[in-house]
């Protein structure tokens, strides 16, 4: 990709010019969980070999981008410069792992009602430095719903901020008005009008009379007419995605069904969801964000160093950097979420100041349970995915420490968070052969097929060459019926269908890849694969989205509209 190419018409008549850092905010939260004081050391191999940092992963004091494109043998995020923090970064695993508390529902016979208030709070996010978060409830991560599949939902969200929000429950099976389309505004008090939509370089500025526009509340309404899941919600602003999600925007919701709640799998302090992003601080300890207007109002875009997406150089777990989960000797239940921009992980457990690892128990993915267990040595996990996890600390004895490492890179973020197993327990749990009944796609008896190719434009990210553009689309699909869809990418692009339940039927002309099992919502590209996906659209009439969700890209016009017709 040339070094000219960069997102809006604002964006190419400034980026020269303008290069200001966006900057976020939250609240001040107690720790949920008990904090340890375990530093880790260094290592010279660069992945922080005993959990710690490696000497090759300085802190960066000059809060630029690392030239270095920290890609790793894992091919992953090579193309992605990383933003380092302008302090000093804390040694990990001194922080305990905060867990997200979960809403308290007002109840009806067959409604749970939940209130959220957008606001901006202060956060200790880095100990002894206060940072300014965009939050849900004035929370990093937001609150936590939970949900009965079969019984609806309904949230009110109040708009307590500055800008303009969109709400999305991703992995939400919902109506299309509900979605969170993005330019559904709600906006805040005193701004009367919705926010211009900047079209790309050589286009006039776009308009969408289909767009629902509120003031201050509103309610998003959620049947709930799917499978048990982990979900998450988050800003779908036009335009401003990436910066209002590193900002903070973002949350669990957990949805249970019976075939699950039957199933001897850890509950309660043991289903543990955990959110993994990565951010940057400045010296005030504040967030860096390229973003080329910082107020998030009008110019859309990064600077020009951001264009391929926006990594930093501190992990984070629920907001906390690389934290540590005190543990007993029996089974846990982990529901992690890549809640980063840009950044994919591959994530591995390290028992001690070893080599060696011990691989995970996968049982679900974004759409829910799998049919069956999977031992994965490791798991990628790109940007929006979720992979629902056993561990079980049976296998090791009191005192004994386990390292989270992310593979794909080095130094500061080859870290991710540590487990300390403090305690016995006495564990009833167990990990059925059989989790669920999944129908396979029959790939071979659909009959609408449909190509879609993802890449880099002379002035953005297009799909089938289109920038975005809310009155057009790229799929009239009929309601209740099923394609194939053949998706090419040529970069790193985690592709996500709005509403659509996906089975990946092949990549690259060979059988799915380890981590493609069960019902996904976002589907993982590498440079220039090409894999079918199986999209079931059985749902509700109206205009819906996909696009990729390297955020950066997205607010690039890497989205498109696809219809639902009955």
């Amino acid at each position: 990709m040339s070094g000219n190419r960069i997102s809006r018409r604002a964006f190419l008549a400034t980026a020269a010019s303008v290069g200001g850092f966006g900057i976020a905010g939250c609240t001040a939260r107690a720790n949920q969980s008990n904090s340890t004081n375990g530093p880790g050391s260094s290592s010279g191999d660069g992945r922080g070999g005993d959990g710690g940092f490696g000497n090759d992963g300085g802190f960066g004091n000059d809060g630029g981008f690392g030239n270095d494109r920290r890609g790793s043998g894992a091919g992953l995020n090579s193309e992605i410069n990383v933003i380092r923090s302008q302090l000093s970064l804390p040694p990990p695993f001194q922080v305990g792992l905060p867990v997200p508390g979960q809403l308290v529902a007002r109840k009806t016979a067959d409604t749970d009602y939940y209130d959220i208030v957008q606001s901006v709070s202060l956060q200790e996010i880095i100990p002894g430095y206060k940072t300014t978060i965009w939050g849900y409830n004035g929370i990093f991560p937001g609150p936590t719903s939970v949900s009965t599949s079969g019984r609806q939902t309904v949230v009110k969200h109040t708009n307590k901020l500055p800008v303009p929000t969109v709400v999305h429950l991703h992995g939400g099976r919902t109506p299309a008005d509900q979605d969170g389309y993005a330019t559904d505004y709600l906006l805040p008090a005193g701004m009367t009008a919705p926010p211009v939509i900047h079209a790309m370089p050589g286009m006039s500025v776009m308009t969408d009379p289909d767009a629902t526009i509120a003031h201050v509340s509103r309610d998003y309404t959620y049947p709930m007419q799917q499978r048990g899941a982990t979900l998450w919600y988050h800003d779908h602003r036009m335009d401003f995605t990436g910066a209002s999600i590193f900002k903070g925007l973002a949350g669990f919701h957990l949805v249970h069904d019976d075939e699950e709640l039957a199933l001897p799998l850890p509950t309660g302090d043991r289903d543990i969801p955990l959110m993994i992003c990565d951010r940057a601080f400045g010296s005030d300890g504040e967030f860096l964000y390229p973003s080329m207007d910082p107020t998030l109002l009008s110019v859309p875009g990064v600077t020009a160093d951001a264009k391929t997406g926006v990594m930093g150089d501190v992990v984070l777990v629920n907001g906390a950097p690389w934290p540590m989960l005190n543990v007993g000797t029996g089974r846990y239940r982990f529901r992690i979420l890549n809640g980063s921009n840009a950044r994919t992980y591959q994530l591995a457990l390290r028992p001690g100041g070893g080599t060696d690892t011990v691989p995970f128990t996968q049982i679900g993915t974004d759409g829910g349970l799998l049919a069956a267990p999977i031992s994965q040595p490791n798991i990628v996990i790109a940007p929006a995915q979720r992979f629902d996890v056993i561990v079980d600390f049976g296998i090791f004895s009191v005192g004994d420490e386990i390292t989270m490492i992310n593979q794909a890179d080095t130094g500061t973020v080859a870290s991710v968070m540590r487990f300390r197993v403090d305690h016995t327990i006495t564990d009833a749990t167990s990990i059925p052969a059989t989790l669920s009944k999944i129908q396979v796609i029959d790939a071979s008896s659909i009959g609408t097929r449909r190509k879609m190719d993802f890449r880099r434009g002379d002035s953005g990210f297009v799909i089938n060459g289109h920038p975005f553009n809310p009155q057009t689309s790229e799929a009239t699909v009929k309601n209740g019926t099923t394609e194939l869809w053949t998706i090419h990418a040529d970069f790193e692009h985690p592709v996500h269908l709005h509403l659509a339940n996906v089975q990946v039927v092949s990549r690259n002309g060979g059988p799915p890849g380890p981590f493609d099992a069960g019902w996904k919502d976002t589907v993982f590209f590498r440079d220039n694969d090409t894999v079918e996906l199986a999209a079931q659209f059985n749902g509700y009439p109206g205009r819906y989205m996909f696009h990729c969700h390297n955020l950066e890209h997205e607010d690039m016009a890497m989205m498109a509209n696809f219809h639902i017709v009955d």
